[in-house]
């Protein structure tokens, strides 16, 4: 059997700007207890105005190499998953290698809504096994509220700014089992931005008709996100021969407590196999499950040989999922 991709380091940035629920109910027309219950959130973290998501990538990135003892000019490659990127171009994943000073590697974005980074996992895993490349690393980081209508009181309630990231390396024992990515464009319009693309060209009429912000068809995105999240977990552990009970800890996308248990329950999980810190930072689009995964390790929750369940969705819209037999020690 071939070599497989497994992480070797991990590391999060949370901005230390708090924004409360309470806070919220000072801005728009909602509530402390609107917002809990539902949605499970009750602080998310927002960057200052200065920061930009290079910034953010760049101190989650600093952190996972420091804990794969890598430095930054063994990296081959970087991917950033994001959907705020600091421009259209050059690539935020550049901006990033230089600031790191990471001159022996390619590096570009991969945009995939809330599932970015697993579907950027998947990818930096192919050039990994097949040989090409040896080390990589792969960044999922969002400054939503630079993107959030903060007087829309449906998305405001929802969404928080943060980075987290992962490296890898290849491994004869263990790593990344199996992948499950897809995607439904014809959702594509219930959690989308209007406007500054080609389509849609940025104009004093796009500003002033908000069309720069997140716009989503909450009901719509719950119940694909409550049907894909389970399906996309069951797959992709029968892709890697494995058994629901054989799961030792459940890391899903943080965006809403009530999709979290629908996906839990279809696994008959425990809640104690299932990692959720959503309460603590909103939905942060695709650093949500590195930060998780990175806590979870913090936290004592992962040690070599667990198998570890990643599952995530997003705006496309895209599904992704990885099992991982933990090793660290490649």
């Amino acid at each position: 059997m071939g070599k497989k991709a497994t992480i070797t380091g991990l590391g999060k940035y949370i901005p230390p700007k708090i924004l409360t629920n309470k806070d919220l109910e000072k801005m728009v027309d909602t509530s402390d207890e609107w917002i809990t219950t539902r949605t499970g959130i009750k602080e998310r973290h927002i960057v200052e105005d200065d920061v930009s998501t290079s910034d953010i990538a760049f101190y989650a990135a600093q952190e996972a190499l420091e804990n794969s003892g890598l430095s930054a000019e063994e990296l081959d490659l970087i991917i950033v998953a994001t959907v705020t990127p600091d421009m259209p171009f050059p690539a935020t994943a550049c901006i990033v290698q230089e600031r790191l000073g990471a001159k022996n590697a390619a590096a570009f974005d991969l945009e995939a809504g809330c599932s970015g980074f697993v579907y950027s996992l998947a990818v930096a895993a192919q050039f990994i096994e097949s040989g090409l490349y040896k080390n990589a690393l792969v960044i999922g980081a969002e400054i939503l509220s630079r993107i959030t209508d903060w007087e829309d009181r449906s998305t405001c309630v929802l969404f928080g700014d943060g980075a987290g990231a992962a490296v890898l390396q290849a491994t004869d024992q263990g790593g990344m089992l199996a992948f499950e990515l897809g995607a439904d464009g014809s959702g594509g319009k219930s959690l989308y931005i209007p406007a500054g693309g080609s389509l849609k060209p940025s104009s004093t009429t796009t500003i002033e008709e908000k069309e720069h912000y997140i716009r989503m068809e909450g009901n719509q995105v719950f119940k694909f996100a409550v049907k894909t999240m389970g399906y996309a977990a069951v797959k992709v552990i029968e892709k890697a021969g494995l058994k629901a009970e054989d799961v030792d800890l459940f890391i899903p996308h943080q965006a809403n407590t009530r999709i979290i248990q629908a996906a839990a329950n279809k696994l008959k999980l425990s809640e104690d196999k299932v990692f959720v810190n959503l309460p603590k930072y909103g939905n942060t689009s695709s650093a949500s499950v590195p930060i998780a995964l990175a806590e979870a390790r913090e936290e004592g929750l992962i040690k070599n040989g667990d198998i570890i369940v990643l599952v995530a969705f997003g705006a496309g819209l895209t599904w992704a999922s990885t099992v991982i037999e933990w090793n660290e020690g490649v």
